[in-house]
Order: C-alpha cells, then structure tokens, then sequence
C-alpha cells in the first residue's frame, strides 16, 4: 500500500492565519465578522410567480436578491425594502437578457407594492414577499447594424468573430448580453489591427412594442492607428527598472497588438518576484503616433521557503523541504536548495534510507524576454525495488517559451554514478546533451477536461567508462474529451513510448534504461517494479517502453467525483514484447474538488500480479493522475 501527505510553502514575511483545503488555521476564534451582525432582524418569507415557463422562472430566481438571501433576516425594514427596489432593477436586467423587453415586476411587502413603502414603516414579524413577473412578449432583433465597423483582415491571429456569428443578427433573440457582446466584438477587431483608443461613440437601442422587434445601431469611434510608446516602469525596490522594461518584449515603435500586451504581462508573472504587476497605457495616443504605457509593480518578499512529508506503507517516512531566494542580482534570478531524506523505516536503518541535495539557478531574460538560462546540480542516493543508486550530475541549458503552449528546452549534462543492481556493483560516468519540447494544449494543467498535451525528449550521450555512445528518447501525449454542461464528465487517456539504442544492458546505466510502475505509470505496481527478467529472476531495466492508461471521470456533486481507470505497460529488452508480457493494472478513485485542484485517491490492484507484486496500492495526491 502507497500513501503519501502533503507539502507546504511559506514565504519570510510573518503570518498570522492561512487556509488550506477550506479550513482556516490559526485563526482567531474571538473574531466576529461584522458583516454577521444584524441590529434590527426582518425575516420574511417570499412567493415567487412568474406567468412563464419554469425556465424562466428560473432566471428570475437567480437574478433575485430577495429570494437568495431568504434563509436569513433582513437588516430591519430599510434592509428588506432596500432589496426589494434593486431587485426591481436585477430583474428588470435579467428579462432583457433573455429577450423581454414588455414586461412587468411587482414586489409587494406586507401587501403593498416596495417602491411606495417608506424605509421607516412598521412590517410584520416574519412578513410575506410576493414577486409576481409578466415577462410579456419575446422581442427579437428587426434591424441591427455597426458603424464604422472594422475592415475584414486576411491575419488568423487578428481575425475576431462577426457579431452576426455570435447571435446579433435579423430574427435572433434580442438579448441584451448579445448586444453587449457585438459592441465587445466590434472594439476588439480594430485594437487587434492596431487602434488601441477605439470605442463605442452611440448606440441606439429601439424597442417596438407593436411589433416585438428591436432595431439596433452601434456606432464605432476607431480613433487613431498606433504603435507601443516607451514604457515607464514604478514601483521596483531591489529590481532593476531597466531589466523589468526590457522582460515585457515591448518594443517602441512597434504596431499596437492586444496580444503583444497579454504576451507582456504573461512574461512579467513568469518571473515570479512580483506580487502585483499592471501595464497601464497613457490616455491618448501621441503625436508621433505611438501610444505610451506604465508599469506599476510590487515586490515579492525575497525568500521563500517549504516542507513536506510523504508517507507509504512499503517505503516509509519521507522528509523533504526546500528554500528559494528570489532577485538574486536585481534581475530575477533565483535559487532554489532542495533536500530530502526518504525510506525512513522502523526500526530505524540508515542503511536504507534515501538522500537527496541538490540546488537549481535560473536566470530569466537571457538572450531574449522569453529565454531562461538554467543551471542545476545534485546528489543523491536511492534505493529503488530493482537497483541502488548513488549519483552526482550537474545540467547547463536555456528554456525558450515560445507561447503559454509551447516551451523547448536543451543544454548538456553529466552524471558520475554508482549502481548496485542484478549485474552486481558497476560504476559509470555520463556526459551528454538533452532536449525536450512541450506543446500543452490543455484547458487546465491540474484537472484538465479538454485539449491534448505532448511531450518528446532527446537524449544522446556517452558513457566513459565502457566508451559507448548511446541515445534516449521518448514521446508520450495525453488527450481529454468532457461531455455534457461545463464537463461533468470525462474521458481521458494517455499514451507513451519510449527507445534507447547503445550497447547491452550491462553496459548501460540503470536510470537511462526503461522502467514501469507506480502512480504515474502503471498503477497497481511499485515504483520502478516492471522491467525486463534477466532469466534468473532478478529485474532489469530495457530498452524499450509503451504505456497507456485510459481514465472515465464523472463528477457526482460540485465537489466529489468518483473515476474509473485502466493502466497497462510494456518493457522489453531487445526486442518489442508480446501481449503476453502487457502488465495491467486497474482500480477506481474519488477526487475532492477544491480550489488547488482536486485532491485524488485512487485504489488499484495488479490484475496479472507476479512474485513480489503488492496485491493492491493506494494513491494521494493533489491534481489528477494525468
């Protein structure tokens, strides 16, 4: 059985509350919020009528404060009354967005209509509410048209819907949210060709009562074509302004883009030392045509740091924590220290605990906005089911993001490494290159519903002690498909593959050949477990990989899901194995939906269990398998 906890950061400046999972911490019982407190309770009970269908009804309801807050009283009669009238209005608003625009509201209290109540009046206790609705006659659009409406441009990455394609069109339902919408539609296709200033100058909105037709006219102000002007950073403490102007790829001169600006802004949180960072652009463009900005940013504490723990029935007590300095040099740099000790058992054995220390650099902005230099080094010792590692590499490379979907990365490396395993006690030492490209496609990185992720890597190398050469490479892609109503259900399924080619497997180090099992490969199997018999019994790893894992999501409240998954992986030496030699794992979780992502509990068993193979395992984490 597997078993893990949770880990916590903590940034250096004083706390004196947190929340985690819904549950404040350290509180202050003694705190009252005044927001609870009522002078002058009014409870009331309220009736809704609305001479339509139960659909509407329902938006009614939704749109009603009067009918959300019924469960609790009233601040005294200016409180009840004060409701009423804006419900008045959130109705009113609710009708036109579904397309009525005759209708009328009645909120009588105690009998008389809201809107004639003096807020000192003496109501009963409790008192009756009733909200009667006529929504009237369905309106739809007659004429619709925009003035000065943008030019159709032949740029996929300028190109913005149609107003016509989003419902604001001759015979469709005249709802106010589709007209608010067109206005939206229209704006946005002339900032993306480069008018940053263009807006709404009239719009002429006429409701026909006689003919339960709405005729429409949007008349759009463009104002001038522009380009970025210089960029005024405020508000830096240890970071260099300079540096901060630079990282937000913002080049004067150049023609006003939307999304050059959101691109910016998306590089500014990338460096991870502000706590707040906004682009505000000047009131008016200049008179060289080129639309100024300022950059107002606040500062991150300079340090940071976080612990964990992790638990498992077969592998013991793990403890890891870490410390992260931000702003190193005054251009984001940052260094990270991580440690762990892991395999605690009892009785205690230090002889098989793990180690880990290792510490990462990285220094943004290298080269370009959107380029990192990245420098790591690490030791370690761990033992895992098939062999013992003690290892000490370092890794020298750059990360280029070429969009939040796309990110390569590529430098060299190296490992000295010793390995205890079924070919007895070898030493080795590794230099090399590696490479690795995402394309994340996913509509959520911790419980996505739709879109596909891919991930490849490269890895050639040479190995000094035997003189060989050899290269890894894998690829493995994930792909999600939600159904129904914002996705309650799911289906999710990944796959992946890998190769290596060199010499034999005696003369390979046992962490660059092939491996399965575990939370996030076959579930069901220890870490590392599944690998290649070397004909006397002993695992070893192999040269080649293919797993696959197909998940059925289904969420049975807001908060709670349940999911059903099947797992299967292959390794094989030198040759691509056969069905036969498939292990295949299933089981079934629940998920707690929360505001970090669900929290996952998964139960699995082996379903063609072989010697030495746990008969089930249980998984905890946060976010979803895959």
């Amino acid at each position: 059985m597997c078993v893990a906890a949770a880990g916590f950061g903590l940034g250096a400046a004083p706390a004196a509350a947190f929340e985690l999972f819904g549950l404040k911490l350290f509180e202050d019982a003694s705190a009252v919020d005044p927001d609870a407190v009522i002078a002058d309770p009014q409870p009331y009970r309220v009736v809704v009528t609305v001479n339509a269908d139960s659909t509407l009804e329902s938006v009614v309801r939704n749109a009603s404060a009067l009918v959300a807050d019924a469960g609790e009283p009233a601040s005294g009669a200016a409180g009840l009354l004060a409701k009423a009238r804006g419900d008045y209005r959130r109705i009113v608003a609710a009708l036109y967005n579904e397309g009525y625009y005759g209708g009328t509201v009645s909120i009588r209290v105690g009998g008389q209509e809201a809107a004639k109540l003096a807020p000192d009046v003496n109501l009963p206790d409790p008192v009756d509410v009733a909200l009667v609705v006529d929504p009237g006659p369905l309106f739809r659009f007659n004429s619709v048209n925009i003035v000065n409406q943008a030019m159709s441009t032949t740029d996929p990455w300028d190109q913005v819907p149609l107003p016509v394609s989003q419902g604001f069109g001759t015979g469709e339902i005249a709802r106010s949210s589709v007209i608010l919408k067109a206005e939206t539609l229209a704006l946005e296709a002339w900032r993306q060709q480069g008018y940053p200033k263009a807006e709404i100058a009239t719009r002429d909105v006429v409701a026909d009562h006689k003919s339960n037709s709405v005729d429409v006219t949007i008349t759009v102000q463009p104002g001038p074509k522009a380009g970025f002007g210089d960029v005024t950073v405020t508000g830096t403490e240890r970071m260099d302004p300079e540096f901060v102007r630079r990282q937000t790829g913002l080049v004067v001169g150049e023609d006003y883009d939307p999304d050059t600006l959101v691109r910016a802004q998306k590089r500014l949180d990338r460096l991870e030392v502000f706590r707040a960072a906004r682009l505000e652009a000047d009131d008016a463009v200049g008179a060289d045509g080129l639309l100024p900005y300022s950059l107002m940013v606040q500062e991150l504490p300079g340090a940071r740091f976080g612990f964990g723990a992790t638990f498992a029935s077969i592998d013991g007590l793990g403890l890891e924590g870490y410390h992260l300095w931000r702003n190193l040099f005054g251009q984001a740099e940052r260094l990270r220290l991580d440690a762990r000790v892991a395999s605690i058992g009892f009785p205690i054995d230090t002889a098989k605990f793990d180690y880990m220390f290792g510490g990462t650099f990285t220094k943004p902005g290298v080269f370009t906005p959107d380029t990192d230099l990245v420098a790591a080094i690490s030791a370690e010792r761990t033992v895992y089911p098939t062999y013992t590692e003690t290892s000490a590499g370092g890794k020298l490379g750059l990360s280029h993001f070429f969009s939040d979907q796309i990110t390569v990365s590529g430098g060299a490396q190296f490992e000295r490494n010793r390995f205890d395993d079924s070919f007895g006690t070898r030493d080795f030492a590794t230099v090399g290159l590696y490479s690795d490209g995402i394309f994340d496609f996913r509509n959520d990185k911790v419980d996505a519903t739709r879109g596909f992720y891919v991930q490849g890597t490269l890895e050639p190398f040479y190995e000094a002690r035997y003189g060989n050469a050899a290269a890894r490479a894998t690829l493995e892609a994930r792909t999600y498909f939600g159904f129904g109503e914002n996705d309650p259900y799911v289906l999710a399924g990944r796959l992946k593959a890998g190769v290596l080619l060199g010499p034999s497997l005696a003369e390979i180090p046992p962490d660059r050949l092939f491996f399965a099992g575990g939370g996030g490969s076959v579930r069901g199997y220890g870490f590392k477990s599944i690998g290649v018999d070397n004909g006397a019994g002993k695992v070893t790893g192999g040269r080649y990989l293919l797993e696959g894992s197909l998940e059925a999501r289904a969420k049975v409240t807001e908060n709670i899901g349940v999911v059903g998954f099947v797992d299967g992986g292959y390794v094989a030496a030198d040759v691509f194995p056969g069905l036969a030699d498939l292990r295949i794992g299933a089981g079934a979780g629940v998920r707690y939906y929360t505001g970090l992502g669900p929290l996952r509990l998964d139960v699995a068993v082996p379903l063609n269990k072989k010697a030495g193979d746990p008969d089930y395992a249980i998984y905890v984490g946060i976010g979803q398998a895959f």
